[in-house]
């Protein structure tokens, strides 16, 4: 518990210590989140229908930016050979980087949804709803992306690489997050989109890190 602990706080301290941790994804989607209106036109008869899609799509494309780096600056300075051989096994290494990453960016980018929902049209009285399928959703978006940013260590170009592998497994996520949202918005119990979503993130948090640890060991030759 020990080991784990310290490597909790090591990875949390390297994604705020990184040229701004989180700010930077929550800042990438607000930004998103302003210009599709100004794209758009403004009317909010035009946004309402897809508020929610388009909140989720920003979400999943702001939940990418900090991928990139999260096993990559460890094999680079060879610490990764280090937890390789430490007393947490791989599986357990890959799960609290991944679980940090939700903490430092899934977290503030869900406190910030409600917020970029409302500047898209979304009701008010949605605003809870979106912080928490924003919060559950952003559990599998951080244990998904780990594995893609695992597949991709050591490649070139490894950030086009990593989007690539990752997309694709972030659409049922953005499927059940903004069903949950358009059900709420038509009366409808979002329960079912909810259900879902949270079904999707626990798969994503079992199954990863058998997954991720052994495209690190992969990597690693």
């Amino acid at each position: 518990m020990s080991a784990a602990g310290i490597l909790f706080r090591r990875e949390l301290a390297l994604t705020w210590g990184g040229g701004g941790g989180p700010l930077l994804a929550c800042g990438f989607f607000a930004c998103l989140t302003t210009i599709v209106p100004l794209a758009a036109g403004g009317d909010p008869a035009v946004l309402k229908p897809v508020a929610a899609g388009i909140a989720w799509l920003a979400l999943a494309l702001a939940s990418l930016l900090s991928l990139e780096r999260l096993f990559e600056r460890d094999l680079e300075d060879g610490a990764l050979d280090l937890l390789a051989t430490g007393p947490l096994p791989l599986e357990a290494v890959f799960a609290i980087k991944a679980a940090s990453q939700w903490l430092a960016t899934g977290l503030p980018l869900a406190l910030t949804a409600p917020v970029a929902a409302l500047a898209l049209g979304q009701p008010a009285d949605l605003a809870p709803l979106t912080a928490l399928s924003a919060l559950i959703g952003g559990l599998g978006f951080a244990f998904t992306g780990a594995l893609g940013a695992a597949l991709a260590l050591g490649a070139k170009r490894g950030g086009l690489l990593i989007a690539v592998v990752v997309l694709p497994l972030f659409i049922p996520p953005v499927v059940f997050g903004s069903g949950a949202l358009y059900r709420a918005s038509e009366g409808l119990s979002p329960l079912s989109a909810l259900a879902l979503l949270a079904a999707y993130s626990l798969f994503a948090v079992v199954v990863a890190p058998f997954a991720g640890a052994a495209a690190i060991r992969s990597a690693q030759g």
